[in-house]
């Protein structure tokens, strides 16, 4: 009773709080020296349903199916534990697809010149052919995408304030294979770069990666990520965003087909590439142009363009 004196409240806004099931000893108030008003039992209830919607919500969130019968009971089993990496990204990509509005555009590039001048390539000095990833180019035609479309090389860490962080600087993610797991490490200021650098800065992560040699500070600070499954095979799928980057490029194995090019069917080689963007702050019409800015850039007349 003693704590009640304490409380300023008139007899009306008591009967309020209990009407509302509210607790006056809980409620601050705004008026001088503290004094409740009806206003502030109705705020102070309203805050109390949003946090308990907030927590149900949670609740319902963290709930598991759980299964009704164990593996065991069908079958010999084998328990192992997750590789380490993997462990890791799993928190990653969760967040990634939860927190983002994923889309995927899905397009082809004609890299048939591309792929002629990349094959034509020979040491100048011992006259071998040099052995250059498709990647190495495809990274060099992204960074010069990028600098016509700025939002993709952007970050937006809160929406809800309205700004967005523009990158000045072009460092290119590659989801590097490993017998650990997938690991996305950074190639820096790729727009500083030639062809035969990116391609041996390539080779130099990825042996670092599998051998866990790279530092940590290595898989932050992208631009925009490339995973490449052409080593592997495959044409189109939808890759999960490198949080906090708003866009990731897929690309596929390339094939030849036959395509109408300069008013006949010719056979020509073809990328699957598969962009997905946060359709936050990038929407359908805007991927479409990149793609096509992106395919422009891995064509014939790009490819010269790229000196080694």
């Amino acid at each position: 009773m003693t704590e009640d004196k304490k409380i300023f409240a008139t007899p009306k806004v008591r009967k309020f709080a209990r009407e509302l099931g509210a607790n006056v000893s809980q409620i601050k108030g705004t008026e001088r020296k503290g004094r409740i008003t009806a206003e502030d039992v109705k705020n102070f209830v309203s805050s109390q349903l949003k946090e308990s919607k907030n927590t149900e919500v949670d609740n319902q969130s963290s709930e598991k199916i759980k299964n009704e019968y164990n593996h065991s009971d069908f079958g010999e089993i084998e328990i192992k534990d997750v590789p380490r990496v993997k462990k890791i990204a799993a928190l990653h990509l969760v967040n990634s697809w939860k927190t983002i509005p994923h889309v995927t555009h899905h397009d082809e590039a004609d890299i048939t010149e591309m792929e002629e001048f990349r094959n034509s390539l020979t040491d100048t000095f011992t006259g071998e052919k040099k052995k250059i990833t498709p990647l190495a180019f495809i990274i060099k035609a992204l960074v010069s995408t990028l600098k016509k479309f700025s939002t993709f090389n952007s970050s937006i860490e809160d929406i809800d304030k309205g700004k967005m962080t523009i990158k000045k600087y072009y460092h290119i993610g590659i989801a590097v294979d490993t017998p650990h797991g997938l690991m996305v490490p950074k190639l820096r200021n790729v727009n500083n770069k030639n062809i035969n650098l990116i391609s041996k800065e390539l080779k130099t992560v990825s042996d670092n990666c599998r051998n866990l040699k790279i530092g940590k500070k290595e898989f932050f600070g992208g631009s925009m990520t490339i995973t490449s499954l052409g080593g592997i095979g495959g044409s189109f799928f939808t890759p999960i965003i490198n949080y906090p980057e708003v866009a990731i490029l897929g690309v596929g194995r390339s094939s030849k087909k036959s395509i109408y090019y300069e008013n006949k069917y010719q056979t020509r080689i073809m990328l699957p590439l598969s962009l997905s963007y946060d359709h936050r702050i990038i929407d359908g019409a805007e991927a479409a142009r990149f793609c096509n800015e992106l395919k422009e850039n891995l064509g014939k007349d790009f490819a010269y363009k790229l000196a080694v």
